[in-house]
C-alpha cells in the first residue's frame, strides 16, 4: 500500500527575498506590434536563499491561480483573478496577494500598453541575483534572461489588462 502525505505550508512573505518588476517593450511575435511586458523575479536573496525563494513564489502563484509553465491566463476572461495592474504617473503598479510592486516605466512602454489596453506579465520562479534593483540591465542580458528556457518554463503567463485612477 502507498501513502502519501500532504505537507501544508505556510507561505511567509520573507522567504521570497527581494522581489523586482521590470517593464519594457517590443515587438510581440504574434502580430509584430509593440507590446508592453513585465518581469516579476527575486534575487533569491532571503533568509532561506534561492530555493526558499523559488518554493515562496511557487506557493504564491499556485494560491493566486497562476498555473507555472502556462497556458497563459487572461486577466479578461478571469474577473475573478486577484492580480491587477494600474498604470499611474509613469509607473506600472502590480498588485496580487501578498505583494504589491511598482516600478517606473519608459515611454514607449506607456505607448505600446495604451495602445493594446493590457501587457504581458511574466513571474518566474528562477532567483535572479545578478539584476539588482538601481543596476543598469542591458537588453542583452534582459533577452538571454526571459529567452531563456528555464526562465520561461518556471514562470506564470498572464495578459494583466492595464486600468488607471482616470477610468
Amino acid at each position: 500500500m502507498t501513502s502519501t502525505t500532504s505537507e501544508t505550508r505556510t507561505f511567509r512573505p520573507a522567504d521570497l527575498g527581494t522581489l523586482t518588476v521590470v517593464a519594457w517593450s517590443g515587438e510581440h511575435a504574434e502580430d509584430e506590434q509593440d507590446m508592453a511586458f513585465l518581469l516579476a523575479y527575486s534575487l533569491g536573496d532571503g533568509e532561506g536563499g534561492p530555493e526558499a525563494a523559488t518554493q515562496a513564489i511557487e506557493q504564491l502563484l499556485r494560491n493566486t491561480g497562476l498555473p507555472i509553465g502556462g497556458p497563459v491566463v487572461e486577466s479578461s476572461r478571469n474577473p475573478s483573478l486577484p492580480v491587477t495592474l494600474l498604470v499611474e504617473a509613469g509607473q506600472a503598479v502590480l498588485n496580487m496577494p501578498h505583494l504589491n510592486a511598482q516600478c517606473v516605466v519608459p515611454p514607449e512602454w506607456l505607448a505600446a500598453v495604451g495602445e493594446r489596453g493590457h501587457a504581458y506579465f511574466m513571474f518566474t520562479t528562477r532567483p535572479w541575483p545578478e539584476a539588482k534593483p538601481g543596476v543598469a540591465l542591458s537588453e542583452e542580458a534582459l533577452a538571454a534572461f526571459v529567452g531563456d528556457e528555464a526562465t520561461m518554463t518556471n514562470a506564470a503567463h498572464c495578459v494583466l489588462g492595464a486600468k488607471s485612477l482616470r477610468g
